[in-house]
């Protein structure tokens, strides 16, 4: 029996070679202590525990070739350590295959997956693919999706595609279009949306974005443009084009706009959403109406212009089609 006793690692420097370059830290981070719990090395760089050239970073940051990076003590219990995560087919979600070469992956996501394990979800869409395809050699997320949102998910299968990717999300030349269903009756066929975002965290330790204001110390420039595809009475169904690519960006400038996303748990209206997950109501609906319908990106290789689409789930699609059958379509 294993006995739950410590380990600890003792402070590490390593030097980024040009294998590592451009890659983002909890990622060079999740990759070299596969046995520690993500939510614990997410708090050693929020801490700044984890410095880069001397200084504190930030979870995102792109390691550049060259830099120094400082990993402090990191204990676990030796139980915890030799633990693998039991992944195994009865656990594994469905999931279809948009597009695959030798440098992609494009999947469609299924709505209550999460994309990585961490904060007390043992596994999501990267551990699954790894156990599936332990032959692959590399496999790493280019940007991520909300648990609750379905819909296009783009992973690279080489380094060099993750960080050609990665460059033309720093450029903005990726783009990402979403189907979104809101509350009340949407007026505006386009409508661009500039509001700077600030994270911060709830009493309850929950993390949270809001609309920035001048009391925030580093506000995130925020821009979606939102297209009116189709209103009915009481709800309306946008196209939403993210052109930043902010935490929560979506569902908080609708909701700040007073058009919450319906289903949303976070920034929605609870009374509508408990309305609607009613098995009774002739509207049901469990979920958030938040799909990634769309990714356009050149491709990493070949430089060839890719459109990758994921059509709605069919939860999504019926409650659109029980709107439309209504008296509520105006």
């Amino acid at each position: 029996m294993l006995k739950n006793t410590a380990l600890t690692w003792s402070v590490k420097k390593l030097c980024i070679e040009a294998k590592d370059e451009n890659q983002r830290i909890d990622n060079f981070l999740f990759k070299h202590y596969r046995s520690i719990p993500k939510s614990h090395i997410y708090r050693l760089v929020r801490s700044g525990q984890v410095r880069i050239n001397g200084k504190r970073t930030a979870v995102h940051y792109h390691l550049q070739l060259g830099d120094v990076v400082r990993i402090p003590p990191i204990k676990v219990t030796e139980k915890d350590a030799m633990r693998p995560i039991a992944i195994g087919p009865s656990n594994f979600f469905s999931i279809n295959i948009v597009f695959e070469d030798e440098a992609l992956l494009v999947i469609d996501k299924p709505c209550g997956m999460a994309v990585h394990g961490g904060s007390g979800i043992s596994f999501g869409v990267i551990e699954q693919l790894r156990a599936q395809n332990p032959s692959w050699k590399f496999l790493e997320l280019v940007h991520r999706l909300d648990r609750e949102t379905s819909g296009v998910l783009l992973l690279a299968k080489k380094r060099s595609a993750l960080v050609e990717l990665h460059r033309q999300i720093r450029e903005n030349s990726v783009k990402k279009h979403y189907l979104v269903m809101v509350e009340g009756k949407w007026h505006n066929t386009v409508q661009n949306v500039k509001l700077s975002l600030n994270k911060f965290i709830t009493a309850t330790g929950e993390r949270r974005v809001q609309i920035s204001n001048n009391a925030c110390n580093k506000p995130m420039h925020a821009h979606t443009v939102f297209k009116l595809q189709k209103s009915w009475k009481n709800f309306s169904l946008l196209e939403a084009e993210l052109k930043t690519g902010r935490t929560h960006q979506i569902r908080v400038h609708l909701a700040h706009l007073g058009y919450p996303i319906i289903g949303d748990s976070k920034y929605g209206n609870f009374k509508i959403n408990k309305q609607l997950a009613k098995a009774t109501n002739e509207y049901h609906l469990s979920r958030m109406f938040l799909h990634a319908h769309s990714l356009q990106f050149n491709h990493p290789i070949s430089k060839e212009v890719m459109a990758v689409q994921a059509h709605l789930p069919s939860d999504l699609q019926e409650f659109i089609d029980k709107l439309d059958n209504s008296n509520l379509t105006e």
